[in-house]
Order: structure tokens, then sequence, then C-alpha cells
């Protein structure tokens, strides 16, 4: 079974969406369950792990009204404030709903590069074991020294590193990323998603070429045992089309062996999501 494990949806407005730049003005639009369902088809995908873009305890409600209303959104990434004093009583409330696998905090925009260590947020991360809670790490590089300290702390709770950590792919830049990420790969509960790699690099000029140091990387650390394939749709047409988000997994991952190929591009977001 073929899982894209990282991908979003939302009705448009220019002020909750103001990360959409100029740059990225093809996604200032809507982007709905039936948009994906067409692209899935044509792209041989059975299902997704739908994940927040805005941070409040509405998109997550919206999230799991789209995902009861179609079969083929498996579960999903929602958002609760993990610093807040009801933190637990929220994350309790969600409980009752099948498709809430996990959540995530959008940390890569947050000023404080030491956010992720923060008692409050740390207490936050600290009850999502109960509920047999994911947790998906949204980092840019500079923030790998506190994702590398925020793990040791969880040694039992399942993290992924969504996007790579979004290496400066367009910059080359690629020492300082890939020693982090070896470090944080160290921990067995880690994982990571092929995602969100084309839009890291020159939106219109990238080639798999200068992706591959960064997937070969990732393969190593983690083994294919801890990689999932994401498409970040529809981050993702800024800078290319599904088709060739999918095939840049793909084919990178064709010298593998069968069965690796099929934990990466589904059984190990099934399983780590509990899909």
């Amino acid at each position: 079974m073929t899982i894209d494990s990282h991908q979003h949806f939302w009705n448009y407005e220019p002020v909750k969406h103001e990360w959409i730049d100029d740059d990225m003005a093809v996604i200032r639009r809507d982007f709905s369950p039936s948009d994906l369902k067409k692209v899935y088809q044509e792209n041989t995908i059975d299902g997704c792990v739908a994940v927040q873009a805005d941070q409040t305890l509405a998109e997550t409600d919206f999230l799991i009204q789209l995902a009861n209303e179609n079969d083929f959104i498996k579960g999903i990434v929602g958002w609760v404030d993990l610093r807040s004093n009801t933190v637990k009583t929220d994350l309790e409330k969600y409980s009752q709903f099948n498709k809430v696998k996990g959540f995530r905090h959008v940390v890569q925009g947050e000023p404080d590069h030491n956010f992720l260590l923060r008692p409050n947020f740390l207490n936050g991360i600290s009850a999502l074991k109960e509920f047999n809670y994911t947790y998906d790490i949204l980092i840019f590089p500079h923030q790998l020294g506190a994702t590398l300290e925020f793990v040791k702390k969880f040694p039992n709770q399942k993290f992924v590193i969504d996007h790579i950590a979004k290496p400066y792919i367009k910059d080359g830049f690629y020492e300082g990323w890939a020693a982090l990420m070896k470090e944080v790969a160290s921990y067995e509960n880690v994982s990571c998603k092929l995602s969100g790699m084309i839009t890291e690099a020159d939106y219109n000029s990238w080639t798999p070429a200068q992706i591959e140091p960064y997937m070969n990387l990732v393969l190593e650390a983690f083994g294919p045992n801890r990689l999932m394939y994401g498409s970040d749709w529809p981050v993702c047409l800024v800078a290319g089309n599904y088709k060739k988000v999918k095939e840049l997994t793909t084919n990178f991952i064709a010298k593998l062996s069968p069965a690796e190929q099929e934990k990466i591009m589904g059984l190990n977001a099934m399983e780590f999501y509990n899909l």
C-alpha cells in the first residue's frame, strides 16, 4: 500500500496564509480532498496523512471533518497548544477521534531557537505518550541542536522529522545539517520524512542530482525502516508537480530491495501513525 505521509488542505485566506509569498502565488487558492483524490488516482496513491497548516484548534477540527468524509485520509496530525495548562484536556478530547494520530507545532516559525526546550512545551510533549500520539518535528537546520537535546529527553515518544529538517539545498549548505541529522538519527524513536525537498532547492532549476546527497545522508542515518515518503502537496506545486515529487523518491530508492521500498512508500507510515 502506498501512503503519502505528509500533505495539507486549506481554504485560502490571505491573512491566515500569509506565509504563502509572491514566489508561491500558484498555491494561493483552496485545496480540498476532491482535488487530491484526482491526483492520487493519477499517481497510484492509496491514502494519506493530512497535516496541520494552521495553529488553531479549529484547524484540527477541520481536518477531522475532512477525514471523516474521505476514506483515503487515513490519519491526521493536528494542532493543540502544547504549552497550555489545559493541554491534557485537549489531548483527551481528541482521543475519541480514531483518525487523530498526532500533533505538530510550526517550530520553524518560532524566533526562539530553543523553543523546543522550554518547560511549558516539554510539559505538553510529556503528555502525548499516554494517548499514543506521535509528534512531527518541523524545524530549520539552525534548530537541530535544540532538537537533539529535545529527542534525548523523550526516549519513548515517537517523533518524525518533517522535510528532512529543511536543509539549505538552494545554497548548497550541507555539512552542519548532515552532522546534526546523524546525531538525531542515532535515537531509534526518531523517524524522518522524505518530503518537502524540492521547495528547499531552487523552485525553477532544481535537479534530482542536487538533492541526492541529502537523501543519501538520511537513508544512511535513519535506514529504510525509519524513512517515509511524503509529498508536501500542495506546497510542492510551487516547484513542480506531484509526479515529479513521487519520482524523486521512487527513483532514489529503486536501488533498495522491494521490501525496503515498500516500507518507505507506505508500510513505515502505517506503522508509525498506526493507520
